[in-house]
């Protein structure tokens, strides 16, 4: 069994004792990912910029891993708002419209910071070869 691990300079990475992904062989789980600003910025306001911003995250934790977009199969995305899900939405199709992972978007009642509106998790599966 090989195994990596991926950080993404979150605060709650070193704070709480976890990585932003870890791949296991040719699996690679995303942690659950908020719209964190680059250092400097501020909170995205629109709900689908900060799916994007969740994207952007992701996809560098599984491009750092050896993998892409395209090999994303799952990804959950938490919302504080279901009149936010049509723009979630979108951004999720702009982020992984090509792979068409299976997807789960529930409503939840808060999320860690109260100023984001979506946090998201993603499954990648590397191809194997034979």
């Amino acid at each position: 069994m090989r195994k990596a691990h991926s950080h993404s300079g979150s605060p709650y990475e070193s704070a709480y004792g976890f990585c932003r992904a870890v791949r296991v062989d040719n699996q690679i789980e995303v942690a659950g990912t908020a719209p964190i600003p680059v250092e400097g910025e501020q909170t995205a306001e629109t709900a689908y910029d900060q799916m994007l911003r969740c994207g952007e995250i992701m996809l560098s934790a599984i491009a750092e891993l050896g993998g892409n977009r395209r090999d994303v199969i799952r990804t959950r995305m938490y919302i504080t708002d279901a009149a936010d899900a049509d723009a979630i939405g979108r951004a999720h199709k702009d982020i992984f419209g090509g792979a068409n992972p299976v997807a789960t978007m529930v409503v939840v009642a808060s999320l860690l910071d109260p100023s984001w509106r979506v946090e998201a998790e993603a499954t990648a599966l590397l191809p194997t070869r034979d």
